[in-house]
């Protein structure tokens, strides 16, 4: 699952799926419309990547917290975080995140981080099968491959300076003229 490509920016609803980059600016297309809009510098543009929520102990990756939502209510979550009762919202909240910061952790922030989620894993941006090849390579005994490097190639030698072809062409006469400077 690669979030670094998704991004929230301030005062937009939705999320974005970074396109192409520009000069001071990002072209972004909103998962919600399919629409295509310029994000510039000044815009506080987030990536999911980025995100982490407030636990007791050290902050969640927003990674993280997607895989223990789709561990306890799988591909669609069981209610409406927009009119879901804000005890209804803390205790789903506590199911999927049992150590989060009450006093940190808000409850517009749970609501984002439920509809992201639908939002994301409804568009297909959520595959949790990768992650288990990740963590399987990370415990498989890595082998260190003895890389020999060849010797460095020389440069040629730099070529004399050409003398000038009108000079060598020209009769050698004498002249009254006395050269211009430049």
């Amino acid at each position: 699952m690669d979030l670094s490509k998704v991004v929230a920016i301030s005062g937009k609803p939705g999320l974005f799926l970074v396109t192409t980059n520009g000069n001071g600016k990002l072209i972004v297309e909103s998962l919600l419309d399919g629409k295509r809009i310029p994000a510039f510098a000044n815009d506080k543009i987030s990536s999911l990547e980025e995100i982490s929520i407030f636990t007791t102990g050290e902050d969640k990756p927003l990674k993280e917290v997607f895989m223990s939502i789709h561990e306890k209510m799988g591909d669609k979550i069981d209610f409406d975080p927009k009119k879901a009762s804000p005890v209804e919202l803390r205790e789903k909240f506590l199911m999927v995140l049992p150590e989060y910061d009450e006093d940190a952790v808000y409850q517009s922030d749970m609501k984002k981080v439920f509809q992201w989620y639908q939002l994301l894993n409804d568009k297909g941006l959520l595959d949790f099968t990768v992650e288990k090849k990740e963590e399987a390579a990370e415990e498989a005994p890595v082998e260190k491959k003895e890389v020999k490097k060849a010797p460095a190639k020389k440069a040629a030698p730099k070529a004399a300076p050409k003398e000038n072809v009108k000079a060598a062409a020209a009769p050698a006469t004498k002249s009254t003229k006395k050269p211009k400077k430049v």
